[in-house]
């Protein structure tokens, strides 16, 4: 492993992977090249989507309990690799993985690297400012999802239910993860919920942006729904029956399990179409 950079903001004593949060409607990929030339002044390209985690912050302040889902992408500078400028409020350090093990590191930085993940002093950030508060019609949405198989190929799909966005179309096994929930857990959970399967979460093929300014769903009215989807590839080593299991009213109306021939003649979500379309490629 070559150099790699890390990142501190004002008064922290903690270094960090460069990167930061994802703006309304925009996609993470987009968000990551704009945050990381915000804090660095570099100019980089997106590689790959390497690792998708969630952590908990206990006390994030005022009682409350802040989960965070990260997408940590492999990137690459163009052109030649300079000193790093920053942003006025950031300091950047170019550091070896030698170097690095001397340096205190955020958890998930640390983990993403190889290496050791440690305690961090009390004192490692300064005091954070509260949260803004929510726009009321504004919804943000981090789920994973499923591009199942079983060993005989076929794939396993759900129809969404009525009074939901897209209703009647067949969509990737998954949804929403829990507070304090890891993706590929979540995902793992909606799989048995939506479709009776267990199955075993064998890569990460990428991520997916949704944005739909005027979702109208069970809230009645319309909203600005955001969602940003990433997407595993699942073996069900023995399949059985798809059942819904899940609590009645929930957004699966019904799963089953298709040849590849079948889900061309299917009214498809585009997550599913997209997913779908890797198997031939």
């Amino acid at each position: 492993m070559g150099r790699f950079l890390v990142v501190r903001g004002g008064g922290e004593r903690v270094w960090s992977l460069p990167g930061g949060l994802v703006a309304h409607a925009e996609h993470p990929e987009r968000a990551v090249v704009r945050t990381v030339s915000e804090q660095t002044g570099l100019t980089v390209s997106v590689d790959r989507l390497r690792s998708v985690v969630a952590d908990v912050d206990a006390d994030a302040g005022d009682g409350v309990s802040m989960h965070t889902d990260r997408l940590l992408f492999e990137m690459t500078v163009r052109g030649d690799v300079p000193e790093v400028t920053g942003g006025g409020t950031v300091e950047g350090r170019w550091v070896s993985p030698e170097a690095a093990t001397e340096l205190p590191l955020t958890p998930f930085s640390a983990e993403l690297l190889g290496l050791p993940v440690v305690p961090l002093p009390a004192d490692a950030y300064p005091s954070v400012e509260p949260l803004p508060a929510s726009h009321p019609d504004r919804r943000l949405r981090f789920g994973a999802y499923g591009l199942v198989t079983d060993p005989a190929g076929r794939i396993l799909l759900t129809q969404i239910a009525d009074g939901y966005p897209g209703a009647g179309k067949w969509h990737l096994p998954g949804g929403g993860t829990d507070h304090g929930e890891q993706p590929t857990v979540g995902l793992l959970r909606e799989l048995v919920e939506e479709g009776g399967q267990v199955g075993r979460v064998v890569e990460l093929l990428g991520v997916d942006n949704l944005h739909n300014p005027a979702a109208l769903g069970p809230e009645g009215r319309p909203l600005d729904w955001h969602g940003v989807r990433v997407i595993y590839r699942v073996l069900v080593d023995v399949p059985t029956d798809a059942v819904v299991t899940e609590s009645a009213g929930g957004s699966t109306a019904r799963a089953g399990w298709f040849t590849a021939a079948d889900t061309a003649d299917l009214p498809l979500t585009g997550i599913a179409a997209s997913a779908i379309g890797q198997l031939g490629s």
